[in-house]
């Protein structure tokens, strides 16, 4: 095999006897911010690889998954990824909160009155550019111009990812959980259909519980959130920021042992209580 790309949190090797597909190692590491971190996760690769291949069997939409190898690679068909990330979402929460003024009149009603992590009345298309360093929101009108996708396609991604985070959302709560937003990527086969890509897991979605929800607070994240959360308390993400407007990033911290092993509990958690397997 030979190393085609190594990722925040994932390598991709080329395979020696198949050039139609390619192999996902999904690594421990773990990023946040856009930066990775210096610690790794225990198990949290092999939980990213097995929450893809659920997700991916039982959503029942075209994708580009072929088999899994081991407990954390997964071999996959080769797609010419579009560059664009498909954000649903469906509570007010993370950025979102930040921008909601946006929406106002497009996709939310003019008297829309948001609180912390409340459910949104509909869920939400709002996509960004996709990008190694930073991620820009990005509408329908430039998501065409700059050539992305066209009319039509743009459509396609808006609808299949609303329905696709609709089943997700109704699978998770029956486990216990809810599914706050996700992100999904998808790509074009040989063929030049749009199929979903990348991976599904607690890296690519908020997770809560829903004994412990309450609208107006911050929510106990069963995802990377928890990591998020800390790196704000040890004003690592204001440095992020401050760093940001040179055109610089920080060395990452040492993450601390005990959010280390709440994180691989969490993930494990989750994993096992959505699907239903131990790991």
């Amino acid at each position: 095999m030979r190393l085609i790309r190594r990722g925040k949190v994932k390598d991709i090797y080329e395979l020696d006897d198949d050039s139609k597909s390619i192999l996902f190692h999904f690594s421990d590491r773990v990023s946040a911010y856009d930066v990775k971190m210096a610690t790794p996760i225990p198990r949290k690769g092999e939980v990213l690889c097995k929450f893809a291949e659920f997700w991916f069997n039982e959503l029942g939409t075209p994708n580009h998954m072929l088999r899994i190898q081991g407990k954390d690679k997964m071999i996959v068909k080769k797609l010419a990824m579009i560059p664009m990330e498909c954000i649903v979402r469906g509570y007010f929460y993370g950025s979102f909160s930040d921008r909601y003024k946006d929406h106002l009149g497009k996709d939310l009603p003019e008297d829309y009155r948001p609180t912390l992590a409340g459910k949104l009345p509909c869920p939400i298309f709002d996509p960004t550019t996709k990008s190694e360093d930073h991620d820009e929101p990005i509408n329908k009108e430039q998501a065409i111009s700059k050539g992305l996708v066209s009319k039509s396609e743009y459509e396609f991604l808006e609808n299949t990812s609303i329905s696709l985070y609709e089943k997700m959302a109704t699978i998770v709560e029956k486990a216990g959980f809810i599914i706050a937003d996700v992100k999904f990527e998808f790509g074009r086969d040989e063929t030049g259909n749009i199929v979903l890509g990348d991976s599904l897991g607690p890296d690519e979605y908020r997770l809560w519980l829903r004994t412990g929800y309450s609208p107006g607070r911050i929510q106990e994240a069963y995802d990377k959130q928890l990591l998020r959360d800390w790196l704000i308390k040890i004003g690592f993400k204001a440095e992020i920021d401050r760093l940001a407007k040179e055109g610089g990033k920080p060395e990452p911290p040492a993450v601390a042992p005990e959010i280390v092993a709440e994180l691989s509990r969490r993930y494990i958690l989750a994993y096992e209580q959505i699907t239903g397997k131990i790991l």
